[in-house]
């Protein structure tokens, strides 16, 4: 990459910092081994989800008629959705639904790609289409409840694959799990008819009068105009013939929650200040704080840090300079001493801010590989063991959600946990 492909990154991963949403990827020097042999992609596998359900999963292209595209002038608002739900048909071999469409993976993973950007792996050293979920496609749904609706938004520039292993883990304990892809911010996204809509951040970023605070205000609201979208979508198709059998009426749009990472996390706090359908969300190191116009001084705050929230949230956050607990973010702070409704917040040791996606569990098996370096992976996933960052992740949502939405308190949320050291509660 030259000169100004460098300047072009560094700027993007600045916006991503900016929010706590980037801090590239990371891990411990010694994961990293040989390189693969020349020409040989390297590979990766997801951890298997933990609940007692077998996962089915679906994809729905969204059309918003009414709205234009804040990013592409002239274009309708599309999205595209996937729904993650218990089925009794378990998927094995080449059953299970691949982790990214061909188009999508070979652009996640080539040089300038937002995705890229982000994780600093090696270009076109990874096989991301190969790499497997443990979903069903189109698989009917297990019949016999309605089941509650937990919303998924990816970080900035991350796709909506990137929180795969935490869905189908919510999914597997009978969970309807519903990931959206913001497109345009997206790193890149397969639009029905062969379209690949790929990120606008790389060229944005090379205005040099780009008023970053500006930048991450417009992303925030047009993920919380999509989760709004969505929502009413999931209505319309719950009566609809468009879903594999079951799934419309597994839908039980009376117990909604919503979960993020960065600034997916963000967007669901903003989202459940801004729309009473949500009735709980979780917050994985997304912060409610922006740059000031000139991207250099002042502080702006949320709408929800400074409003408060009335119904109940948890904080994620991660050690190492990425963010910290809430008394060391003014946005997390704000939310704390404005918030009503129950509220807690728990601190991951070890680890960096790509600790809660994907990257905890499938990074360290491509430096393996040679496909990142350690510096990298040092730098997304710090030093926490990758299996313990995991199990913490599912094991802290799932309680929440068990709480909030099924009304079942296994009270590890009440502080700290013998079995979960790691997870450092901050009062």
């Amino acid at each position: 990459m030259g000169r100004r492909g460098r300047a072009m990154a560094a700027a993007v991963l600045a916006a991503t910092v900016a929010l706590g949403v980037a801090g590239a990827p990371g891990a411990m020097a010694q994961t990293v081994g040989r390189q693969a042999p020349a020409g040989q992609l390297a590979t990766a596998t997801l951890p298997a989800p933990t609940g007692p359900y077998a996962v089915g999963t679906t994809s729905v292209h969204l059309v918003d008629q009414g709205r234009e595209d804040p990013w592409k002038a002239g274009r309708p608002r599309e999205l595209m959705i996937s729904l993650w739900y218990p089925t009794a048909r378990p998927a094995s071999g080449t059953d299970r639904v691949p982790y990214m469409t061909p188009d999508a993976g070979a652009h996640f993973g080539s040089a300038g790609s937002v995705g890229w950007m982000n994780e600093r792996f090696e270009p076109d050293r990874t096989d991301w289409s190969g790499v497997r979920t443990h979903a069903r496609v189109d698989a009917p749904a297990l019949p016999g409840r309605v089941r509650p609706v937990v919303l998924y938004s990816a970080g900035l520039g991350d796709p909506r694959t990137w929180g795969t292993g935490l869905v189908e883990d919510l999914a597997s304990r009978g969970y309807v799990v519903v990931t959206v892809d913001h497109t345009w911010e997206a790193s890149e996204v397969s639009l029905p008819g062969g379209e690949l809509a790929t990120s606008v951040f790389p060229e944005l970023a090379q205005d040099p009068a780009l008023d970053m605070g500006a930048l991450l205000r417009k992303m925030i609201g047009t993920r919380v105009d999509d989760t709004r979208f969505v929502l009413d979508e999931l209505a319309r198709l719950k009566d609809s013939r468009t879903l594999p059998p079951g799934v419309g009426a597994a839908l039980d749009l009376g117990r909604i929650g919503m979960v993020g990472h960065s600034g997916g996390g963000s967007t669901a706090l903003q989202a459940m200040h801004d729309d009473p359908r949500i009735s709980a969300a979780v917050n994985m190191d997304g912060q409610l704080h922006f740059p000031g116009s000139d991207g250099r001084t002042g502080v702006y705050l949320t709408d929800v840090a400074e409003k408060g929230l009335d119904r109940p949230f948890l904080l994620l956050g991660t050690r190492n300079g990425d963010s910290g607990p809430h008394q060391q973010q003014p946005g997390w702070e704000a939310l704390w001493q404005h918030s009503t409704g129950w509220h807690a917040d728990f601190t991951l040791d070890g680890s960096r801010h790509a600790s809660y996606t994907d990257a905890e569990s499938l990074l360290p098996q491509l430096a393996r590989q040679g496909a990142i370096s350690a510096e990298a992976l040092h730098e997304g996933v710090g030093d926490i063991r990758p299996d313990r960052a995991v199990l913490a992740t599912r094991t802290y949502v799932a309680s929440f959600f068990d709480r909030w939405l099924r009304g079942h308190d296994d009270h590890l949320l009440d502080g700290p946990s013998g079995n979960f050291p790691e997870m450092v509660y901050e009062p």
